[in-house]
């Protein structure tokens, strides 16, 4: 069995003058939002072996922030530029490339394509509450945790996982609910 993290960038600024998308940095409610999630992350002793993100900056960001609220600041990440703005095929076949033999990813990256990716690997399923929430919206710093009956990361295909956790940070503390994620 493997189980999938997927987390999504913290809330980026969109005020901050950068002249790439790439540079933009998170804003304040993102700080907090990576400090919640990671402080969640620790509480409820999940476990991480690897970390795959994108090397975008408002990832680095996110991750100079969750990690040591999640405790696992020994963790280095394989920064792997594929992710940034990936498709959800291709966000698979990152996985399935880095996950090598550990039990515990995590995956941090951008939107739709996290979401697709969720979307891809949980089937639909009668009453699945979790999965609608995500196919509403996969908000800034939500994290989703995926179990999958497999022994090898390169099995991961389409319709293999199930849903064991989602949430965000607005879940953790209700002032951080926007308008707008």
């Amino acid at each position: 069995m493997k189980t999938l993290t997927i987390l999504r960038h913290a809330k980026s600024g969109w005020d901050a003058p950068v002249e790439r998308d790439f540079d933009r940095p998170i804003n304040a409610r993102g700080r907090r939002g990576a400090e919640l999630i990671g402080q969640y992350l620790k509480r409820q002793n999940l476990p991480v072996e690897r970390i795959v993100a994108s090397p975008a900056v408002r990832v680095t960001e996110t991750l100079d922030i969750f990690q040591p609220a999640a405790g696992i600041s020994d963790l280095e990440p394989h920064w792997d530029r594929r992710i940034y703005l990936a498709s959800a095929a291709t966000l698979m076949d990152v996985v399935r490339d880095t996950g090598g033999d550990a039990d515990h990813v995590l995956i941090v990256g951008h939107n739709p394509g996290l979401e697709d990716l969720i979307l891809m690997l949980v089937p639909e399923s009668a009453g699945d509450a979790l999965r609608a929430e995500v196919e509403e919206k996969l908000p800034t710093c939500a994290m989703a945790r995926l179990e999958l009956d497999i022994d090898d990361w390169h099995a991961l295909d389409a319709g293999a996982a199930r849903f064991t956790l989602f949430i965000r940070p607005r879940d953790l503390d209700p002032a951080l609910s926007p308008a707008i994620d």
